[in-house]
């Protein structure tokens, strides 16, 4: 994957006044998970903006309240690449990557934004673009290929997961689909159910006409 230098701040007034006033300035709320796992009730010190967050079962995770500049993400989020985040603040950088994102309603405006802090021994999950390669032999034969899936879910390392996934459809003929537990990628594991339809070539009117014809003619 690429990697999107992010600069923020520690975040340190909470609560949805403070959100909209942040964001009537042009900065954007950020949460950072993933951080240690810590006994619950265990008192540590924290750095600006982390929070103890109980996760069950007597454990609870660190988390990072930030904020950043609006313009500063737009590149990051308007565009159908993914990106290892390299995210500085507090003197420290760490890596990440987008989680979810909350949009407005209407305006379509940016609310808020949670980041997964990651590592390269953790596998984390993350939604990779689809690239088609090839000819297939169905559009040859007069179909016509359907992309139904843009993106698959994929679990590795963050240093593991390709920028795409390329799929080569040569063999796909008329007709056929190409399903999740059709493919496999060294180093990655599919997480979307395997009978999910990726791809497939459709029969179009005239490889209907044409087939009807040829099946007239014997």
């Amino acid at each position: 994957m690429k990697t999107f230098k992010l600069e923020a701040r520690p975040r340190v007034e909470l609560g949805k006044k403070a959100a909209k006033a942040l964001r009537n300035e042009g900065l954007i709320p950020v949460v950072l998970n993933g951080g240690e796992i810590i006994e619950a009730g265990k008192n540590v010190k924290l750095a600006p903006g982390q929070k103890i967050v109980e996760i069950g079962n007597g454990k609870a995770m660190i988390t990072t309240d930030l904020v950043v500049n609006n313009d500063a993400v737009r590149k990051l989020i308007y565009t159908p690449d993914i990106f290892a985040i390299e995210l500085s603040f507090n003197g420290e950088t760490k890596m990440a990557v987008l989680k979810e994102i909350q949009f407005h309603p209407v305006k379509d405006s940016i609310l808020h934004i949670d980041l997964l802090e990651v590592t390269d021994k953790k596998p984390v999950v993350m939604e990779v673009p689809v690239q088609l390669e090839g000819h297939a032999e169905g559009v040859k034969a007069g179909g016509k290929l359907t992309l139904s899936m843009k993106k698959i879910k994929v679990k590795a390392p963050y240093t593991n997961i390709p920028e795409r996934v390329v799929i080569n459809v040569d063999n796909l003929g008329l007709g056929k689909t190409l399903q999740i537990g059709d493919l496999h990628f060294d180093g990655l594991e599919l997480v979307n159910a395997k009978n999910a339809v990726v791809c497939a070539v459709q029969l179009t009117r005239a490889a209907r006409g044409a087939a009807a014809a040829a099946a007239a003619g014997k």
